[in-house]
């Protein structure tokens, strides 16, 4: 038990810096400027889940839905809020004429370093919202560490065709091969002298030796992927090293619909604000809905 606390207390001191501006919509996000989006926009009833990442909540994930509903894209947004033992409770109501509904998910342990049981967190929102709107389909955006719901999420339900269908995701800031940080689990840590190249890391830690299966099981050209990256300095987003965001591509690129990197430099390029990015926000709308 001590052990466990220590791991999520060294994981904490790692991202506490670089993600305490999720909590908080940064200074330079409260006067956004005017933004210019696309003109046309499609207009479906399938929602669009987020998931924030660690000691953060459905907060960070606000600056990306307001920019939505500025946009004109969505008349619809709801919570689900996940307490530790994974039940889901629905705040709010999607109405049938729903477009683009948003669904901003909370986890109460927002520091859920367990990847299969953040998995089944995304799993039992799904089938919440499936109980009682009856989805079909569905897009995912995770920031930080709320991409290993969505990559967990599909390794636990890569055979389940009873699902809605995945079909647009966003990774924004993933570290899919680790965080290059000392004293973290075999899960979290970011290999040694790690390069990648076309999206295939030379190493491989453990988490990332789990979710291969993908390689195998993501569905074979459904699924629209954007990888979202922050470059800073050094190629980091300041907690992330863009190495361990890329290597998403050998999970997913050669099996999915689309996959697309875009990569954000300067001041609001750093992980934590990347979500409250007004171009990070442009593009993710003309992503998921132009």
């Amino acid at each position: 038990m001590k052990k466990i606390k220590l791991v999520k207390i060294l994981f904490l001191m790692t991202l506490v810096l670089g993600l305490v501006g999720c909590s908080k919509t940064p200074q330079s996000a409260k006067k956004p400027k005017e933004q210019h989006f696309a003109r046309a926009y499609v207009v479906k009833a399938t929602p669009t889940l987020y998931f924030h990442g660690a000691l953060s909540n459905y907060h960070s994930e606000e600056s990306l839905v307001k920019a939505a509903e500025k946009a004109g894209v969505t008349n619809s947004v709801i919570r689900a809020d996940v307490n530790a033992d994974g039940k889901v409770k629905l705040v709010g109501t999607i109405p049938q004429n729903a477009v683009n509904p948003i669904v901003m998910v909370n986890y109460k342990n927002n520091v859920q370093i367990d990847f299969y049981k953040a998995g089944r967190y995304a799993t039992n929102v799904v089938k919440a919202l499936q109980e009682k709107y009856g989805i079909t389909k569905m897009n995912m955006v995770g920031h930080s560490l709320g991409n290993m719901s969505i990559m967990y999420y599909m390794l636990e339900n890569d055979t389940n065709s009873n699902l809605p269908q995945l079909q647009k995701q966003v990774d924004i800031a993933g570290h899919f091969d680790g965080v290059d940080s000392p004293g973290l689990t075999a899960d979290l840590t970011q290999p040694k002298g790690l390069k990648v190249v076309n999206g295939k890391p030379n190493k491989m830690n453990k988490a990332y030796k789990q979710m291969l299966q993908l390689r195998h099981t993501y569905p074979l050209h459904q699924v629209e992927v954007l990888n979202i990256i922050g470059n800073t300095q050094n190629n980091s987003d300041g907690v992330v090293k863009n190495v361990s965001s890329l290597s998403l591509g050998y999970l997913v690129q050669d099996r999915a619909k689309s996959y697309q990197v875009l990569t954000y430099t300067g001041h609001n390029a750093e992980h934590g604000r990347l979500t409250f990015n007004s171009q990070v926000e442009r593009d993710i709308i003309n992503f998921l809905w132009e």
